[in-house]
């Protein structure tokens, strides 16, 4: 019987604005992904990479464009050298995935060869106009122990100090999301490692990681936009302690896995990201985070809703659902 795909927009509203260096989110654009085979259904979802210029209809578009190759049978293992890597072939990919499970009649975790268990997750403090600000809103998150901190070149040191002021008890990392030049790296780093980060996140934008060559940083450094899948990992490997897998970068589960075993291979730390999303991002994701030192699944906590029978999340403490939802 041939495949059938259904592929629709959805758009998910946030409790609140959502701010990063240079970008402000008010609501996810979702692409969902369904491909229904011997009446069996596998779902997936794509939010593109927003700093490369994807979008909601670009991913659509892809999709679309492939239409003939995954009603035709495109397996998971040969996607990748049809698709590019990106937000439509990771909701191809993890429908895929899902497909396969239900198919066979095994979970995720028989397929791929790891066994679960909750992972504990950032809780992620957004850009705002004062320090007073965000660190009212990391007081407000008292439930969560782990927090990620979004900054930029305007007064980090003063924000972070106010925060951890606000939360001594916090576990943190910080996410610059490429706002730092190197020349105030250097000045913050002493600084940063005095408040307690544990980690600092895309420090310098994507194509100038060559000027990390010879910095000795007192606390680990991680790649996001400068590592987009495995394919670019060579290039930073030397100059990073830990790579930041997001789905969505890679173009799904299949190319997430691959990184993060030749990662571990190397010796490096791992991190698994989102670029915000619901529990149908999360899940897939949460195969990754089983391999990972540092997690940042807490997309679905930004939205007003999500998916009924989703994620499960008590406090930071993320897991999947007892019952069927991806990759069950």
């Amino acid at each position: 019987m041939k495949r059938l795909l259904s592929v629709h927009r959805c758009s998910w509203p946030l409790i609140m604005p959502f701010r990063i260096t240079g970008y402000e989110y008010k609501t996810v654009e979702t692409i969902v992904v369904e491909i229904e085979e011997d009446g069996f259904i596998g779902r997936g979802e794509g939010l593109g990479v927003y700093y490369l210029g994807e979008s909601a209809d670009t991913i659509l578009e892809q999709v679309e464009a492939a239409r003939g190759l995954i009603q035709d049978g495109v397996t998971i293992e040969a996607l990748s050298t049809h698709m590019p890597a990106g937000g439509a072939r990771n909701a191809v990919d993890c429908a895929l995935w899902d497909l396969e499970c239900k198919q066979s009649n095994q979970s995720i975790w028989k397929l791929v060869g790891i066994d679960p268990k909750p992972v504990t997750t950032v809780f992620t403090i957004g850009i705002e106009a004062t320090a007073s600000e965000m660190a009212e809103k990391a007081r407000a998150a008292q439930a969560y122990s782990h927090l990620k901190i979004k900054l930029d070149a305007n007064d980090p040191v003063g924000r972070l100090s106010a925060i951890r002021d606000a939360r001594p008890d916090a576990a943190i990392v910080v996410d610059a999301n490429q706002g730092f030049s190197i020349a105030q790296l250097s000045e913050v780093l002493p600084r940063f490692a005095e408040l307690g980060v544990l980690m600092l996140e895309q420090p310098l934008p994507r194509g100038q990681d060559f000027e990390l060559e010879g910095l000795n940083s007192p606390i680990p450094l991680c790649a996001d936009e400068s590592c987009l899948h495995l394919g670019e990992l060579e290039k930073v490997i030397s100059l990073y302690d830990v790579i930041n897998i997001k789905l969505d970068k890679t173009g799904g589960l299949t190319e997430a896995l691959s990184l993060a075993r030749e990662v571990l291979r190397q010796g490096k730390r791992l991190m698994v990201g989102n670029m915000l999303g619901t529990s149908l991002s999360m899940a897939p994701a949460f195969v990754i985070a089983q391999l990972c030192e540092f997690v940042d699944l807490d997309g679905p906590l930004n939205l007003k809703s999500d998916y009924l029978g989703g994620m499960n999340y008590n406090k930071s403490e993320a897991s999947l659902p007892k019952h069927e939802f991806w990759g069950a």
